[in-house]
C-alpha cells in the first residue's frame, strides 16, 4: 500500500517505513507529525483518488533527524580575475512514515 500526500508545494509518494525529507519544521526529534492532505491511496486491489483530497485519510510520521548538506557554488571567468565561491545549506526535516490511516 502506498499514498501520495502534499506538503507545502511538493508531493511525496510514501509507504510505511519510508523516510522522506520535508520542509524544515521547528520540532523535537521523536515528535509526531501528521499530514492531512492525502491525494491518493493505493491498496493491492483498489485506489482512492481525492477530489482534491481523500476525506478522512492522513499520514502519521515521526521526526528522525534534521540533517543538512552544504552545496558549494563556484563561478569562474578566465582572464577576467573573477572568482566567486559561495555555499548554501538548505534546512529540512527527515520524517519516517509510521502509519497510513485509511478513511473510516
Amino acid at each position: 500500500m502506498y499514498a501520495i500526500f502534499e506538503d507545502g508545494s511538493r508531493q511525496y509518494r510514501v509507504q510505511e517505513g519510508d523516510v522522506v525529507n520535508v520542509d524544515f519544521r521547528d520540532v523535537q526529534l521523536g515528535a509526531s507529525l501528521e499530514f492531512p492532505r492525502v491525494l491518493l491511496l493505493q491498496n493491492e486491489s483498489d485506489a482512492k483518488i481525492g477530489q482534491p483530497t481523500v476525506p478522512g485519510a492522513r499520514i502519521v510520521g515521526e521526526v528522525v533527524g534534521m540533517p543538512s548538506t552544504k552545496t558549494y557554488i563556484q563561478h569562474f571567468k578566465r582572464r577576467k580575475n573573477e572568482r566567486r565561491f559561495n555555499g548554501h545549506r538548505q534546512p529540512f526535516t527527515a520524517v519516517k512514515i509510521k502509519q497510513i490511516v485509511l478513511p473510516a
